[in-house]
């Protein structure tokens, strides 16, 4: 039914798959390109997730069932892809001019068939201006990779393409790229934080939905249940949340209530009622039209009415605004967020922070994100610190300053480690009271008063608190010490006396007279 493909297991198969599939794009915008290759790769991932099942039913129909039932692909979560829309009937069509034609008449199909898809995938492979040839030699391209076999599906192949390409278009598309992913350490590292095992994971500002595929991921390696968690979303750029949608059919996550409309979480809350469990969530920095003037009785602001040249607070609020009574919060804001004292700011953040909600605040290395340079921070947001599962953190506050961690990838950017994250992660926890003895280590965690916190008027930069790193304990002996720095400077003066002569000897060497 489909030729055999390579289930991709090789290291960095995912920037060998992009260098080739971007020489394509010739001078296409990289906005543009992004959806005509996510497009075809979901495409190719639920052909060949059909074609495994589709060759097992086959293989076994009075054991297993029809392989022509549509019905048998949807009672094991298989999307139902009709002939028209399959692999190997676009790769044998690859070549035709009228293959674009083609690939919107297969989404048309999938969607028919799928009602879960409806609206969500592209159709404009037909338009005049996207070259059909090197359409035809991407779908070759992708035709190469095995992705939603079973064997594809084990190794996650699927998922680290998706990723990989999600963050190369951000990094091609520079600021714009921001607004539909963040870098997979930093999700990561949220989730690590907050653990959301069970309950209602919610982000507002949703992107390509990264957050709940990691809140996923990490259910699954903790051994825990899938379905114990239900992910909420909305999202106000229509092409964005189409990602989203895409990005979590092709992991089985349920999306249903991931919602789109074009004024935005502040102007139309679809979630409006909704008290989550996790809030996760990276809203854009700074956003200075976010329409405040219309908002300014909003009950929202409890805590004071946010500028309406900065929706940094407005954001903070709407978090807090949708937590449950033992909900908690992690979310990304600018640096600015933790000192300013314009325009209301300090006494938003003031009131927060004495409502003693904040429990942690990280500062971020720099040039971890694709789509800004503006240094940025993690916040921890929790409604009930008396204790719950943790210990009572009543008037505290956590600060780690983490500027100082993490490797570079390449010039431009870098990447949190795995230890790197986990470090951040088990400090947070072991204050928390789960596992460990906390410590403040000088230069990098600091447990706060809130009195101290007061003394700093409600500033919430790290550095304020965690203080510098400590000196490295000089063990070597006094006498010891004090001969080694006598011969050392010995030797110096020795040396010196040598460079003298040497240039007492070169000048007489051309007339001088010393």
């Amino acid at each position: 039914m489909a030729k055999s493909t390579s289930n991709g297991a090789n290291i960095g198969f995912e920037e060998k798959l992009w260098q080739i599939a971007d020489k394509l794009r010739s001078n296409m915008d990289a906005a543009e390109y992004k959806h005509v290759v996510l497009g075809l790769i979901f495409l190719k991932y639920i052909s060949d997730a059909f074609l495994d099942l589709y060759t097992a039913l086959k293989s076994d129909k009075e054991a297993m069932g029809d392989p022509e039932d549509i019905d048998e692909y949807k009672m094991r979560n298989v999307f139902w892809v009709p002939p028209e829309a399959r692999w190997d009937y676009l790769q044998k069509n690859a070549k035709q001019p009228e293959i674009g034609k083609i690939i919107d008449g297969a989404m048309d199909a999938i969607e028919r068939d799928n009602p879960s898809l409806k609206g969500v995938l592209p159709k404009n492979y037909a338009r005049p201006a996207l070259d059909k040839q090197r359409v035809g030699e991407l779908i070759d391209v992708i035709g190469t990779i095995g992705l939603g076999d079973k064997e594809s599906k084990s190794k996650d192949i699927l998922g680290r393409v998706y990723e990989y390409f999600l963050g190369q278009f951000a990094d091609a598309e520079g600021k714009k790229g921001g607004q539909f992913y963040t870098p997979r350490c930093i999700v990561k590292l949220l989730v690590e934080m907050i653990e959301p095992y069970k309950g209602r994971v919610f982000d507002p500002c949703c992107g390509s939905g990264g957050m709940f595929v990691q809140s996923e991921k990490f259910i699954e390696v903790h051994g825990g249940r899938l379905d114990d968690i239900h992910v909420l979303g909305q999202e106000s750029n229509q092409t964005t949340w189409r990602l989203c949608k895409m990005n979590l059919a092709i992991r089985g996550i349920e999306s249903k209530s991931i919602l789109w409309n074009n004024e935005g979480s502040f102007l139309n809350d679809a979630h409006k009622d909704l008290k989550a469990d996790f809030v996760l969530a990276n809203p854009p920095f700074n956003d200075s039209d976010w329409k405040g003037q219309l908002l300014r009785d909003d009950v929202r602001w409890k805590y004071g009415v946010p500028p309406e040249g900065n929706a940094n607070f407005a954001w903070v609020q709407h978090f807090i605004h949708h937590l449950a009574p033992n909900g908690i919060a992690g979310f990304v804001l600018a640096n600015g967020s933790l000192s300013s004292q314009t325009s209301g700011e300090g006494e938003i953040r003031k009131n927060i922070i004495e409502e003693d909600l904040v429990d942690c605040i990280i500062a971020l290395p720099s040039q971890l994100f694709y789509n800004t340079m503006i240094p940025a921070t993690l916040w921890f947001i929790t409604r009930d610190r008396k204790n719950q599962k943790f210990r009572d953190r009543r008037a505290e506050t956590l600060f780690i300053d983490a500027r100082k961690i993490g490797e570079m990838v390449d010039r431009r950017h870098r990447d949190l480690t795995n230890d790197d994250i986990k470090k951040i992660s088990d400090t947070y926890h072991a204050w928390r009271g789960e596992c460990g003895k906390y410590e403040d280590i000088p230069g990098f965690c600091k447990s706060t008063k809130l009195d101290e916190i007061r003394k700093h008027d409600h500033i919430l930069t790290p550095g304020r608190y965690v203080g510098a790193k400590a000196e490295e304990e000089d063990t070597e002996a006094f006498d010891e010490k004090m001969k080694r720095l006598t011969e050392e400077l010995a030797k110096q003066m020795e040396d010196g006396k040598k460079l003298d002569e040497e240039i007492k000897k070169n000048l007489m060497g051309v007339g001088f007279v010393i």
